[in-house]
């Protein structure tokens, strides 16, 4: 809490004035000037920002304001003091994401907001060449509560929206809607066109163990999305700061490529990270519901990581009943002697314990018992934990999630969060967060048939949501089918690994049918670079198709989707890749069937080329190619 009580009296310090501002010194811009953002405070309404991108309203309102058990800012608000605007840069690496270098660039200003007994609130506010984030800095007085912010976002009907239901696991669609309709509880990532071409992502970032999440709700009124916290009485501190809000502002393709989540996120904890290794991991559930229960079973999926090359396994859910041949150190000791590294399933024992809930329980929730846990996994050689089934994002649930995160660093553990909290911004802070659930992902065909009819538009939606906000454990690449049929191609299907980001990526079909793949095919799935060094958007619109590049060395791997139930070709350029001249690259579409793959392995290529690429319904493609030589 030191850090944060220093923040706010340095803060303090940038004020120039304590006398009302000047119209003048409302409006702050983005460094490249394309955003422009203007703070309002009448007399008899609500305080806020406008938003406008290159002279086209994004919010025409932002409401601004937080109450507590004991004072309030909403109404009436007179702004008393701005910092003058200062040049923000930030500059890291991640280990893992759309893009390991990032950098971004912010003008930031703090304003002081007075209400009518003369108590301040300041507002930190970052304007961003890709979008808009900002958050509140408060001195708690002793025993005070905050009760609720009154952030709340204008969405115009009529307007464009993606926007998922506020659900605990945050597993849900994205479903085009223009109303808000029907009105109530929406979760992050939203997604918003308030002007044609220009979009908004909205989501929050830079969650500590002072904070509890949030989500949407337009309850009062349709067109305006209001902040809730989970938590309706949050303990204050002085010196206290509130998550980061952040909308995402720009192109499609700015907020596709965007790495606004981390750029406000804390820097990387660790000291030493060099034992975080991303990578691609064997996975029995999807195509056998309780296999973890199957020594035997789960021997065939450490050989299918050998064959493949993939470095991890992962063991679910029920491994400490196992049976048919050995236990779980059975498993281990098989995987170690095929040089497989395995991981292994927990359940976090806050949400789902009974009514058929998976075990193992309550061995990671007392400290002791999972510093023991910890130091037994460690001893036994596995490299990581999935850890399953969390409640909301609860203030005592947040200090939970760091709690396993910190834990885990010690014993050089890497974690995935299952059935739970959406990236906040947390692979920058603990990087050996390799992925995060938080999607309804393909494991949903083991559960019903919803997923069916649904997953080409829901996977043409996903790159510009859930996605953007930090890497997704959707287990992509399904071949054959599990409980409920998939009616998405082959090529579809092949291309999901490469436009879903995660550092941890899951393969899920069985390996009967992975050794049958065409060598091409088979090679490309072995070879899967779970980091990236850049990643473009060459195309697309939200539930209708999409075209993504990501670069690793060298090579760039360009994966298309058709989320539409009828043929369509798929349009993009290479310009956006500088690549070196022309030459060849190998590209796998679809057979007529859907069910085959096509490959033509020397497709001519030309940086100045606008391809045009045929697609089946629900179909896709893959196109690998070298910078310089493209072959």
């Amino acid at each position: 809490m030191t850090h944060l009580f220093q923040t706010a009296c340095l803060l303090g310090l940038a004020f120039l004035t304590s006398l009302p501002l000047r119209a003048t010194d409302t409006e702050t811009l983005s460094p490249d000037q394309s955003i422009r953002v203007t703070l309002s405070c009448p007399a008899d309404g609500p305080t806020g920002f406008s938003v406008n991108y290159q002279d086209k309203e994004v919010f025409r309102h932002i409401n601004l304001g937080l109450q507590t058990d004991r004072r309030a800012w909403e109404k009436g608000l007179t702004p008393r003091s701005a910092s003058e605007a200062t040049l923000h840069t930030d500059d890291y690496t991640l280990l893992s994401g759309k893009r390991l270098h990032c950098t971004n660039r912010a003008n930031e200003r703090t304003f002081r907001l007075e209400n009518a007994d003369g108590q301040v609130l300041s507002v930190i506010l970052r304007v961003y060449n890709d979008g808009v984030a900002f958050r509140y800095a408060l001195d708690g007085e002793e025993g005070e509560h905050l009760t609720g912010e009154r952030t709340a976002y204008d969405i115009p009907e009529g307007r464009p929206r993606w926007m998922p239901r506020h659900l605990v696991g945050n597993e849900d669609f994205f479903p085009l809607n223009t109303d808000g309709q029907p009105a109530g509880a929406w979760g992050y990532p939203s997604l918003c066109e308030p002007t044609d071409g220009v979009y908004a992502l909205l989501t929050e970032s830079g969650l500590n163990r002072s904070h509890c999440g949030s989500y949407l709700d337009n309850s009062l009124r349709s067109d305006n999305y209001r902040i809730r916290l989970v938590d309706r009485s949050l303990p204050l501190t002085n010196g206290w700061l509130s998550p980061w809000r952040i909308a995402i502002i720009g192109t499609a393709a700015t907020v596709v490529e965007s790495t606004l989540v981390t750029d406000v996120a804390d820097p990387c904890r660790l000291d030493d990270t060099s034992w975080v290794e991303p990578g691609v991991a064997s996975w029995i559930y999807w195509a056998h519901n309780h296999g973890s229960r199957d020594c035997a079973l789960l021997k065939e999926y450490v050989d299918l990581a050998a064959d493949m090359g993939w470095p991890y396994t992962l063991i679910d859910a029920e491994w400490d009943s196992m049976g048919n041949g050995g236990t779980i150190e059975t498993v281990a000791d098989y995987a170690h002697g095929k040089g497989v590294k395995p991981l292994l399933w927990y359940n976090s024992s806050t949400n789902w314990v009974s009514h058929g809930a998976p075990g193992p329980f309550y061995r990671l929730n007392d400290r002791n018992k999972r510093e023991q846990e910890f130091a037994w996994l460690e001893k036994e050689g596995f490299k990581g934990v999935k850890i399953d089934f969390f409640p909301d994002d609860s203030l005592s649930v947040i200090n939970y999630y760091i709690d396993l995160l910190e834990d885990a660093a010690r014993h050089h553990l890497t974690v995935n969060f299952h059935g739970g909290i959406l990236p906040k911004g947390w692979q920058r802070t603990y990087p050996h967060l390799l992925t995060q659930e938080a999607v309804y992902g393909a494991e949903w065909y083991n559960n019903n048939a919803v997923l069916t009819d649904r997953a080409a538009c829901h996977n043409a939606t996903l790159p510009f949501t859930r996605n953007v906000i930090g890497p997704m454990d959707y287990t992509p690449g399904t071949f054959s089918d599990s409980q409920h049929p998939h009616i998405t191609t082959h090529a579809h299907e092949l291309a999901l690994p490469l436009l879903f980001e995660s550092g941890m990526q899951h393969m899920p079909d069985r390996p009967s049918v992975y050794r049958e793949l065409p060598e091409t095919v088979r090679r490309l799935l072995s070879t899967l670079p779970t980091v990236w060094d850049d990643t473009r958007l060459l195309a697309g619109t939200p539930g209708d198709h999409v075209v993504i590049a990501r670069r690793k060395g060298k090579v760039w791997y360009i994966a298309g989707i058709n989320g539409k139930d009828t043929a369509a070709t798929l349009k993009f350029s290479l310009q956006r890749l500088s690549l070196g001249g022309s030459g060849t690259a190998c590209l796998i579409t679809d057979e007529a069937d859907g069910r085959h793959f096509h490959i033509e392995p020397s497709t001519p290529v030309s940086p100045d080329n606008v391809l045009h690429i045929d697609c089946l319904p629900r179909g896709g493609f893959v196109l690998i190619l070298t910078e310089g030589t493209n072959n």
